[in-house]
């Protein structure tokens, strides 16, 4: 038994060093391409390390390229995931409280509706979307970005999933023995009391507004109105190595594409590191129930 036991975990360690290794060496040689030249990295060592001399003239050809088009895609990927990240909040957030912890007709309705609406992938609504904001004139505009990403139904369900389990109903009865109307129980005690699963929502909707490709490509046609995801096709299809044809003044090296997509990760990569300890007690709320 502890040989089979010892054999057991042995296997599993195995497994999970050959994933390791699977998905950590890519993103080393990435990290490494960025102190590089074009040559050195077709030549070169994969995993050497290149110069700083290289990576400056990597960052500067990046955020040179176009007079200034990287900076401006940065730019308006903030706007759009935070104006997007504001009213998925002002949404998202009283609407699962209710589904949660308010008696009202149509209840059970609306979150069975709001699980089916969990199951649509996202790029099947596009269409429609598209259709409708043509509707109204705003294709174009940064609203026809930001109130699509602003429809967040995973969001309504964990903030379902939080209050119903999280916080006791007796409490907020109390509440309302004192005097508070529904809106004074909501922002006094339900809202201070559901800090991690609004750090938890403002996340995910961060994360995956920022990292949408498909609606902002559909939505926006001109390149000034880009998000960093959508320009990294033009950088793409500007780099020689994907494209021959477009060799040329404008043309970017290999170790810049690699640079500009490390660039549009960070953003990602420092919200994450800054709200962790809100994101686990968001995650393990409602795990364990007094």
């Amino acid at each position: 038994m502890n040989l089979r036991g010892w054999s057991g975990r042995s296997l599993a360690g195995v497994v999970m060093i050959l994933f390791v290794f699977f998905f950590a060496v890519p993103i080393v040689w990435l990290l490494l391409s960025v102190t590089k030249s074009a040559k050195a990295l077709t030549v070169a060592n994969p995993f050497s390390v290149g110069s700083w001399h290289d990576f400056v003239a990597n960052w500067n050809q990046l955020f040179g390229f176009q007079d200034g088009a990287v900076t401006t895609w940065i730019g308006n990927s903030a706007v759009y995931a935070g104006g997007a990240l504001v009213l998925t909040l002002l949404v998202s957030i009283p609407a699962g409280y209710a589904l949660a912890l308010t008696e009202f007709k149509l209840r059970r309705a609306l979150l069975v509706l709001t699980l089916v609406v969990m199951l649509i992938p996202s790029t099947a609504l596009v269409l429609p979307i598209f259709l409708e904001l043509n509707s109204a004139g705003l294709i174009g505009s940064p609203l026809s970005v930001i109130l699509p990403m602003s429809f967040f139904p995973f969001g309504v369900y964990l903030t379902y999933i939080y209050f119903s389990t999280s916080i006791p109903r007796d409490l907020l009865a109390a509440a309302r023995i004192d005097g508070c109307t529904e809106v004074q129980v909501f922002t006094r005690i339900a809202l201070p009391l559901g800090a991690p699963i609004v750090a938890l929502v403002a996340f995910f909707s961060f994360v995956q507004n920022w990292n949408n490709f498909f609606l902002p490509f559909v939505m926006l046609p001109s390149s000034d109105g880009y998000p960093i995801q959508v320009g990294l096709t033009s950088l793409l299809a500007s780099t020689p190595a994907f494209n021959p044809s477009s060799a040329g003044s404008d043309s970017v090296q290999l170790p810049t594409l690699a640079l500009a997509t490390v660039v549009s990760v960070l953003p990602v990569l420092i919200v994450f590191l800054f709200s962790q300890r809100f994101l686990v007690s968001g995650m393990t709320a409602g795990g364990t129930k007094e």
